[in-house]
């Protein structure tokens, strides 16, 4: 396992980005007895407005949208014990239920609404079970099942640089993915794509489908959103990402010929997505840069007017989004079924651009917004009294978009670009707001896509 210098240049933002934002791989779990359905609770809801109707809470004819070539793709979704109650089930209702070739793969092997759910770990080396710390937690699966977990299982912790290394579940994830692509390979060895998520992705399948008919699976192809730990350039996890047949079998027959030096370097690693792009890189396939079609974003951190890349989102289409509650997937399945309702069923792609003005420009709020962060970047050089002269302040400056004023720091952000944004953490206040009129003259200027961009 050599390091070979990658052959292409990130640009530096998004390489700080990638290591500061990314690898929210394993949310918070809930316990058998606290488990989720597809109603999901109010304490989790959307961040979107109005995400459900009344009217949609039980859609009697759910659409599945025409999707020619599906059959020649597995879907690959990749989950763990602590959080597979939680998440799992809201793609079985929906966007895998259109799905004719799919396996869902696990540090614990069970059913889940009388679908099975595989144990990733179930043909490695069991010395490596027995003797690898990280391990734990798996070994108590194997012995009690879910009865042996612990409350510090379930417990999340801040996401650092370095991911989250006292998290046991976040501990074990990197050491899915290699087992995971070789029981991929056997569980489905005639598929020409194979789609990785997680359960937190939401993948819009047309769009997927209308990018892959632009490349040849029979060539080696790895793609995904760029990320860069050290000198390896690899593909989010979370993001989603595709692995053609030949390239995928290119990285099972290295794995297989050198299990334990892969398995000694996985140890040596933190982030599994890593360890399988430097395995690809090794053998001769390299990443395909996807951004912006595969985010790492959730939908309050999208920014589609952004000109920081190398890429403007606008005409792109959105494949797959990150970091999303169950929630954010019955909105996004139900804008997606609404879509299908009223347009042309063979003509369903969906834009950036349709993301924002069709979700996140609907949830911007008219009147300040306590307790939420818009991720403004931008500080004002002076001290700032209230929330309402940070307003002020940006109604004074055309370019000025929207703004965040953090009450404790009595200091005032401002952005040129708008964003949704979250919930602000723990005890920070914050108080958001927006400039609608110019957010919708922003739209206007944007304007439509005459064509979609797939950056080939």
């Amino acid at each position: 396992m050599n390091p070979r210098r990658s052959r292409r240049r990130i640009f530096l933002i998004s390489t700080v980005l990638s290591l500061f934002m990314l690898y929210q791989l394993l949310h918070l779990g809930l316990l058998g007895s606290q488990r989720q359905t597809l109603q999901v609770q109010e304490s989790a809801g959307s961040i979107i407005k109005d995400p459900v109707r009344k009217e949609d809470d039980d859609i009697p004819h759910p659409v599945c949208p025409p999707l020619p070539g599906m059959e020649d793709v597995l879907v690959v979704m990749k989950t763990g014990v602590t959080e597979a109650y939680e998440k799992v089930p809201i793609h079985l209702n929906t966007t895998l239920r259109c799905i004719p070739n799919y396996v869902i793969f696990s540090d614990f092997e069970e059913d889940i609404d009388g679908v099975r759910i595989h144990d990733a770990f179930r043909h490695l080396d069991p010395e490596v079970k027995r003797q690898v710390p990280d391990f734990d937690l798996y070994n108590r699966l194997q012995q009690m099942g879910r009865e042996g977990l612990k409350m510090q299982d379930f417990q999340d912790e801040a996401n650092s640089a370095v991911g989250k290394p006292n998290n046991p579940g976040w501990k074990l994830d990197k050491w899915k993915f290699l087992p995971m692509v070789k029981e991929t390979l056997q569980y489905k060895e005639d598929a020409k794509w194979y789609f990785f998520m997680e359960a937190d992705t939401y993948p819009v399948w047309p769009n997927l489908l209308a990018w892959l008919s632009k490349f040849n699976p029979d060539q080696p192809h790895y793609i995904g959103t760029e990320t860069q730990i050290g000198d390896v350039i690899f593909a989010h996890g979370g993001s989603g990402f595709v692995i053609s047949n030949p390239a995928l079998r290119r990285a099972v027959g290295a794995y297989v010929a050198d299990p334990v030096g892969i398995n000694t370097y996985t140890d040596f690693h933190w982030a599994g997505d890593c360890v399988l792009g430097k395995v690809l890189f090794d053998v001769g396939v390299p990443l395909r840069f996807s951004w912006p079609l595969l985010q790492n974003s959730n939908l309050g951190e999208l920014d589609e007017f952004t000109q920081d890349f190398y890429r403007r989102p606008w005409c792109f289409p959105a494949v797959a989004l990150h970091h999303l509650s169950p929630a954010d997937i019955r909105s996004l399945w139900v804008f997606e079924q609404r879509r299908l309702n009223v347009s042309d069923k063979h003509n369903n792609m969906i834009l950036h651009k349709d993301i924002f003005t069709g979700l996140i420009q609907p949830s911007l709020s008219s009147t300040p917004r306590e307790n939420w962060d818009n991720f403004s970047p931008e500080p004002r050089a002076a001290a700032v009294a209230s929330a309402d002269d940070c307003h002020s302040f940006c109604l004074q400056h055309p370019e000025c978009v929207q703004y965040s004023f953090k009450h404790g720091l009595k200091r005032c952000f401002t952005s040129k670009t708008p964003r949704l944004g979250v919930k602000s953490a723990g005890s920070e206040r914050i108080t958001s707001g927006w400039m609608l009129n110019r957010v919708q003259q922003m739209v206007r200027e944007a304007g439509v896509c005459e064509k979609v961009d797939f950056g080939i």
